[in-house]
Parts: C-alpha cells; structure tokens; sequence
C-alpha cells in the first residue's frame, strides 16, 4: 500500500521544505514555489492544446524545469544537498532560445502591441506568460532575502519570451489575424 496524501501535518498553517523545516504557508517561499506550480499546471494545460509536436515536446521538457525549479525553490538548507545538481538553467534556457528564434524567423516583425486574443489556444498562451512573470516577480522577491539561484530568475525570464513567441507562432499556424492594441 502507498502512502496516504493527506498527513495532517499543515493542519497547524505549516509546511515542510526539503530538508525538513517547517514554515507557514503565508511564506514568501511558498509563494514563489506555489506560484511556479501553478504556471506548470497551465503548461501542461497548454501542451493538451497543442497539435506541433516539436511544441509538444518543448512544453513537456519545460514542465520537468519547472519541476525542478520548485523543487529548488521549495528546500532549506539541508535540502539544497539535494536538489542541488539538479540543473535547471543553461540548456533549457539555450532550448528555449533557440525556439524562440526559429519561430521569430517565420512571423512578421511586431509594429505594434497586440491584444492577448485570437483563438483559445493563442489566449492560452497569453495566460500562461502573465503566470509565468507573476512567478518570477515572486523569485525575485523571494531573491531578495534569501539566496535563489540566478539561472532560475533567467530561466522564467526566457520561458515568458518564449511563450510570447509561441503565441504569435500559434496564431501564425492557425491562420489567426494578431488583434492589434488600439489606444483611443
């Protein structure tokens, strides 16, 4: 038999890190793992959206970075023994670079702001990229009292890029108009 999800242990308002500390929930550590969670449950909703392959497995390989970031950002001292070569950066920031080049290489150059509109599958790529800043906003904060690995700022940083790219390739694909922002 397996082990049984609930524990009762965050009855009291506390979790466990890796590594074995209790802090409340309301911790900004939290807040920042949670909130990369929660952009790698929009992920994998976004990969069911998608029909390209070649995104399919991107978006795959991202979810597993965004795994291990969370596992990262969720460990205390004693856990950063473990989660610490686990690599979370340089090739998937690389990877996601390059997509985001080959994809800019077939769109349209942008002249103006676009609305995060289109289809539901361009929308969602949009919700996924203002997750996506939310979390790293949350790294950053987090970054600024407790050491966070910089590739981790970068990763997210260049995941936003991405799944901004990857919307207006989806659109492209799609054979969706790109609805330009207009101010008056």
């Amino acid at each position: 038999m397996g082990f049984k999800i609930y524990t009762k242990t965050g009855d009291d308002g506390t979790t466990g890190l890796v590594g074995g500390n209790r802090v409340r929930k309301s911790n900004l550590r939290l807040d920042a793992y949670g909130t990369v969670d929660e952009l790698n449950a929009h992920i994998g909703y976004l990969q069911s959206m998608m029909t390209d392959n070649s995104v399919i497995e991107l978006l795959l390989e991202v979810q597993n970075k965004l795994f291990v970031i969370g596992s990262k950002l969720a460990s205390d001292e004693k856990g950063k023994e473990i989660t610490n070569s686990l690599e979370c950066g340089g090739s998937g920031i690389e990877r996601l670079e390059r997509a985001i080049d080959e994809y800019d290489s077939e769109l349209k150059p942008l002249s103006h702001f676009i609305l995060p509109a289109g289809s539901a599958e361009v929308s969602y790529c949009h919700i996924a990229r203002t997750v996506c800043r939310r979390a790293e906003r949350r790294v950053v904060q987090l970054a600024e009292n407790s050491p966070v690995e910089e590739m981790i700022i970068q990763y997210l940083n260049r995941l936003s890029d991405y799944l901004f790219v990857l919307s207006r390739k989806v659109a492209k694909d799609q054979g969706v108009e790109e609805i330009p922002w207009t101010h008056d």
